[in-house]
């Protein structure tokens, strides 16, 4: 892949975040194909150039054409993984063997496998092998979909092993209001963009029983420190956790009013049932499953993880969300 190729790229999964990135890679002067399971929605799509479902009135660059054809998988250079966490092993089984040999795989989704308790990259791995992740990278960081079809300036981090892989990275995904940085913490990006989404039902959860900016404030600061604890011993490095995919996704996540999983937790504050929430939202919020995802790593690692038991409490076990939030307020006290 060259710094400044043209490339065939193919977003693979047609809900808001997989149609802007198709759209950042058009702008980017790429070719690309947005591969749906939906007819119907594929054709709209290339009639009204926009996504009538989840980004209604937001125009997509003319560079981007939607199919329901998987054959463009297998002439990609470039394939972004924009399938939801929980069918992301079923979708490998089903089309990674249309991959060609060199062809590079972004994964642009956050959140843990639910039943496994594995990131993303594992899966890539058990499901297509080792070799893999010499040409696969994730996608992380605070970007709103809407936001970044507004054209709002955006920066994002690509977790990559491959350094030179990242750099080239980097360059095919940027554009003048679309920044990349790159790592090569894969683990930390990974982690970080995940485990944000539990911290973020948490948050909502404060904002919805009225507690306030101090109740935000200390749950954000205290769910940093929550998530790096248990990235740090599954192999991220720390200091990742202080950059985009960390600090600058949990705030967006956790205060912005795009953000789904803090409209999980806000709705469960304002006692509204689970089931309501999902079945309305019309949108996957992640966190919902990776919550009980990272409770079992915690208590693998035996990680203190107190925010994280909280809202498993509230999503699993119908505890009162204010009752929960005064446990976790009045738990025994300690230095920082």
């Amino acid at each position: 892949m060259s710094e400044k190729a043209t490339l065939r790229a193919a977003v693979a999964g047609g809900g808001s975040w997989g149609t802007a990135l198709a759209h950042v890679l058009a702008c980017a002067g790429h070719s690309v194909t947005l591969v749906l399971r939906d007819g119907n929605v594929a054709f709209a799509m290339n009639e009204r150039h926009e996504n009538p479902r989840y980004l209604p009135g937001r125009p997509l660059h003319p560079n981007v054409r939607a199919s329901v054809d998987s054959s463009a998988l297998s002439d990609c250079e470039l394939l972004v993984l924009a399938v939801p966490c929980q069918h992301q092993r079923r979708w490998l089984k089903d089309f990674g063997s249309l991959l060609s040999p060199n062809c590079v795989i972004v994964n642009a989704s956050k959140g843990l496998e639910a039943d496994s308790c594995l990131t993303m990259s594992h899966i890539a791995r058990q499901e297509l092998g080792e070799g893999i992740m010499e040409r696969y990278a994730v996608l992380s960081g605070p970007s709103f979909a809407a936001e970044v079809m507004d054209h709002h300036p955006t920066a994002v981090v690509l977790g990559c092993r491959d350094e030179s892989l990242g750099a080239k990275l980097r360059a095919a995904f940027s554009t003048p209001v679309f920044r990349c940085y790159s790592s090569t913490d894969v683990t930390g990006v990974e982690v970080g963009g995940a485990l944000k989404n539990v911290i973020a039902i948490a948050a909502g959860v404060c904002d919805g029983l009225g507690f306030g900016s101090n109740a935000r404030a200390a749950l954000v600061t205290r769910g940093l420190a929550e998530l790096a604890r248990i990235g740090t011993a599954m192999g991220a490095v720390p200091l990742t956790f202080m950059g985009l995919s960390g600090l600058g996704d949990l705030t967006l996540t956790c205060t912005g009013g795009l953000s789904r999983n803090r409209q999980v937790g806000l709705r469960l504050g304002q006692g509204e049932s689970l089931e309501h929430i999902v079945s309305s939202l019309g949108m996957v919020a992640e966190g919902v499953k990776t919550a009980q995802a990272t409770r079992l790593l915690a208590q693998r690692f035996s990680i203190a993880a107190p925010i994280t038991e909280t809202v498993c409490r509230i999503i699993e076990e119908n505890a009162s969300p204010k009752d929960a939030v005064t446990e976790l307020m009045t738990r025994q006290l300690k230095e920082e």
